[in-house]
């Protein structure tokens, strides 16, 4: 008589580490780095046990994220970093992973030793997922079904965790092992997707384009004299990105909306403008005002004047934009994220020279 599995047990934070890490003939089910997104129609047909669709981890989400709008001149380059810095996004959450038949096939294939990840460092044999889905043996899983319930409408769902918190402990809060779910429906749990989760994942997605500011003078600046720093509204326009979930009707369009720039010398001999070094933006969706000609005796309403030359070492002037972020998804929900700010960092050489005509 086959003696059935142990039951699984709670991992310390130090035993995921070797347990997401460890290769092994895992079955899973995800989309290869690289390849491009599956809709829900290519990929819940087939019921394949073959190809790109095995070996996943459980780090590997589903949700689909595209530029749906807004953009900017620049090409985006970097990702936001939260002002707050004690917010985190979920850790973990549970999604669509199988189709019946894709369950079924895949099953089918496995060979004596291959291991199924139905959850973090959780994983069953061929025999094991035969008696939970195809017998309805309910031992291990809340939700056993016959014949993996092909021909019915729903699909097999399973947790996964963000790649960047694999070994974070709140990963298992996920607990439950792969499970079945009936279509049009999300599990009723605290870590079931919402589109707050969604707009969350967005917000690693979200590329900005480099801060670099428009100077004048262009080069070098001068002692005592501002350097009138601005930012083009052409430049800088809200950028938009679209997080959805296959196989649900979730999504989340998260926003991110620049509010502010904020300027830092890279030394103590300057002064800023405004005091603060906060330049708002203007009501155009400009930053700051570009330098006209015989305004170089006035203080800029955004810039910076040194107060000693360089001598042999350029000062690292660091322009930060925060951005704004809010978001709405499925149903009419909506709210907000904590801001982001993302810093570049140009060089500025200062001359000695008390007059200069420009």
């Amino acid at each position: 008589m086959r003696k059935p599995p142990p039951r699984a047990v709670t991992l310390t934070a130090a035993s995921l580490v070797v347990t997401l890490l460890t290769p092994s003939a895992a079955f899973a089910w995800g989309t290869d780095p690289g390849e491009a997104a599956k809709s829900p129609a290519e990929d819940s047909a087939k019921g394949t046990a073959s190809g790109p669709e095995l070996g996943a981890e459980v780090t590997r989400t589903r949700i689909v994220v595209t530029q749906s709008g807004g953009g900017t001149a620049k090409p985006s380059s970097g990702s936001l970093a939260a002002v707050d810095p004690n917010w985190k996004p979920p850790a973990c959450w549970y999604e669509p992973l199988a189709t019946p038949q894709q369950l079924k096939d895949a099953t089918e294939k496995m060979n004596k030793g291959d291991l199924f990840s139905v959850n973090f460092g959780r994983r069953w044999g061929k025999d094991l997922l035969v008696d939970a889905f195809d017998k309805g043996d309910a031992t291990f899983t809340d939700t056993p079904t016959k014949n993996y319930n092909v021909g019915k409408k729903g699909m097999f769902w399973r947790a996964v965790a963000r790649q960047d918190r694999a070994n974070d402990p709140e990963i298992l809060d996920c607990s439950k092992n792969l499970f079945w779910q009936k279509a049009g429906t999300v599990p009723d749990d605290p870590n079931a997707p919402t589109p707050e989760v969604l707009a969350a994942y967005a917000y690693d997605k979200i590329r900005v384009p480099d801060t670099k500011v428009e100077l004048k003078p262009q080069g070098k600046s001068t002692v005592n004299l501002p350097t009138w720093v601005w930012l083009d509204k052409a430049v800088f326009k809200d950028v938009t990105v679209r997080a959805s979930l296959p196989h649900t009707d979730l999504y989340a369009v998260t926003t991110a909306k620049p509010v502010a720039l904020h300027l830092d010398p890279g030394t103590g001999d300057a002064k800023t403008f405004p005091a603060s070094g906060d330049c708002p933006v203007n009501e155009d969706g400009s930053i700051g005002t570009p330098y006209t000609k015989g305004a170089s005796q006035e203080d800029p309403p955004c810039g910076v004047a040194y107060l000693r030359a360089t001598s042999g070492e350029p000062y690292q002037l660091k322009a930060s934009v925060t951005w704004e972020i809010s978001w709405e998804g499925t149903g009419k929900a909506k709210g907000d994220l904590p801001n982001g700010t993302f810093e570049t960092t140009q060089d500025i050489n200062v001359q000695e020279i008390q007059s200069i005509n420009r």
